[in-house]
């Protein structure tokens, strides 16, 4: 009986040349294309040293036909410290107003924040989103609105405080309120170069009446 052996089909041999150059192709194409992620990624990262040296190169690899409306981070990463203190003026049965000291909302939600493991995102947002809506529809040189939501943004941050505060402070019922935000910048790295931040910024704002109907549906 006879038969016949099946041999493997030889696979192909590239010439030495031709592996030089397929190696040069390869080493080409995961360089560029680890530039190229470079380029997005310092594009989407928040604004850093190295964004900014080399912003021009980073612009000209991604736009027009590789922009990005997204960030590396949702939102960026806080470069600033802010703290929301209010203070609120009480009346007495007999008319007699006093102006009580500061309360520090916002030392309150990080004491309630430190040590959590699982903190409430009532704690950590709320009072932040508050300030964010009032300052971006409100001129900071007179605090008068710029927006049609400016009243909207005002009543937003007077009930979160209020809701926190209550109806009476000493057994005297709540007549004005006032808040104060102090603004520290986060100290840069010291291998960065840059310069230290300037003193905290404080701005306070004018007194708001209170009213039965600032505490509508509050708990």
């Amino acid at each position: 009986m006879t038969g016949t052996t099946d041999r493997a089909a030889p696979g192909r041999v590239w010439s030495g040349p031709a592996q030089l150059v397929l190696g040069l192709a390869a080493a080409v194409l995961v360089s560029g294309t680890g530039l190229f992620l470079a380029a997005v990624f310092l594009h989407v990262a928040p604004d850093n040293v190295l964004s900014r040296q080399y912003r021009d190169e980073v612009d000209g690899v991604v736009y027009p036909e590789f922009e990005q409306n997204w960030k590396l981070f949702a939102p960026n990463p806080l470069q600033q410290n802010v703290s929301l203190d209010a203070r609120v003026r009480t009346v007495a049965d007999g008319g007699a107003t006093r102006t009580r000291d500061w309360i520090g909302l916002t030392a309150r939600d990080i004491a309630a924040i430190r040590g959590n493991p699982a903190p409430s995102h009532v704690d950590q947002n709320l009072l932040r989103r508050a300030w964010d809506f009032y300052d971006g529809s409100h001129d900071p040189q007179d605090e008068k609105p710029t927006s049609s939501r400016g009243r909207l943004a005002e009543q937003y941050l007077k009930r979160i405080a209020l809701q926190r505060i209550g109806r009476e402070v000493g057994g005297e019922r709540v007549l004005e309120i006032e808040f104060r935000v102090t603004t520290a910048t986060v100290p840069p790295p010291s291998w960065s170069g840059e310069t230290g931040p300037s003193a905290p910024k404080v701005r306070e704002l004018p007194w708001w009446p209170v009213g039965d109907e600032d505490y509508r549906g509050l708990g």
